[in-house]
């Protein structure tokens, strides 16, 4: 069995296969961002499953390495439009593509990263290779349904806890149980098994959503990455401040609208008052439990995959590990 840490290491060198290639490609500007984006770094959470979950069922990950860097590059291309739609300036503590390059270049370059990711995938010699593009297909649509949601959303006080949660399964988690199913289909692996696969990712992904969303409020902006309080200023509805207008009352639930519904506010003023608000409603410990909440499924439904304990340890690990984001 691979660990995390090996598999994360094949990733990268391949990555930098593919990334040597993609620069002796015309036109160099349209490359250019795409290898800038995949040399922000990142932990290559998605592919880390696709290959883990095949690791399971054989020893030959390499054969796998297409499907799982084509799932990266997609991933990639999204976080490349979604900067440009919340006018994000930071990613990974570097300027965002559109920031580096420009929104046109950006937009065109994450175009083509679209169609990369299909070309990588294509790659894989698989029986269910026809299934597992199908998969990809209906993910990559779910993805672009959640952001819209999104979008949607932020035009909206109304936003209940469940629409919430399905817009994040679309936009966050589907992409992670995809990459855990992908694996297991590309080896071949009992129906059952990859079914369950796909629910740990939903569960996931819902996770590592809330706890994103957590983050971005109550983080350390140096590990995570990006400006705290991004999600404030933008008035994005998140798992904190739908729970928030739902629980304020009175003048706490007027000042809370009033923060969300004003645009022309001094930035660090709103944030730092909205904040006061999400303490004084312990919002960050009932957000927290709810994290806790979806981590329990995931280990409630790892236990119950009909596999060696041995074989699934690393993506109990992988699991471990996300819940202990630097917060």
């Amino acid at each position: 069995m691979y660990t995390i840490t090996e598999l994360q290491k094949l990733i990268n060198e391949e990555l930098k296969v593919r990334s040597t290639e993609l620069k002796k490609t015309n036109p160099v500007d349209l490359y250019s961002p795409v290898n800038y984006s995949l040399d922000m770094g990142g932990k290559r959470l998605r592919p880390v499953l696709v290959l883990l979950s095949y690791n399971m069922f054989s020893e030959t990950v390499r054969e796998a390495l297409p499907a799982a860097i084509a799932i990266e590059v997609f991933h990639n291309f999204t976080l490349l439009h979604d900067d440009i739609m919340d006018n994000a300036d930071v990613r990974r503590n570097r300027p965002t593509v559109h920031k580096k390059f420009s929104e046109n270049s950006a937009i065109l370059s994450g175009d083509v990263m679209a169609f990369i990711a299909y070309r990588y995938l294509y790659e894989c010699k698989a029986e269910q290779l026809n299934e597992v593009c199908n998969l990809f297909t209906n993910t990559a649509i779910e993805v672009c349904e959640g952001q819209q949601y999104d979008m949607e959303f932020e035009n909206r006080m109304d936003v209940t806890e469940e629409e919430y949660l399905e817009m994040i399964r679309l936009k966050t988690a589907v992409l992670l149980a995809c990459s855990l199913k992908s694996g297991a289909l590309l080896v071949n692996a009992d129906k059952k098994i990859t079914g369950q696969l796909y629910d740990f990712g939903i569960n996931l992904g819902l996770a590592f959503q809330l706890q994103d969303d957590l983050l971005d409020s109550f983080g350390d902006p140096d590990s995570f990455g990006k400006k705290i309080g991004g999600d404030i200023l933008a008035n994005k509805k998140t798992f904190l401040s739908i729970n928030a207008l739902q629980q304020a009352t009175g003048e706490t639930k007027n000042e809370l609208l009033n923060w969300f519904s004003n645009t022309e506010l001094n930035p660090e003023e709103k944030i730092k008052s909205v904040l006061e608000i999400y303490k004084k409603l312990n919002i960050r410990s009932f957000t927290e439990q709810k994290i806790e909440l979806y981590f329990n499924k995931c280990n409630q439904i790892l236990d119950e995959i009909e596999i060696d304990y041995e074989r699934k340890s690393q993506l109990k690990e992988i699991s471990k590990l996300m819940l202990k984001r630097v917060s």
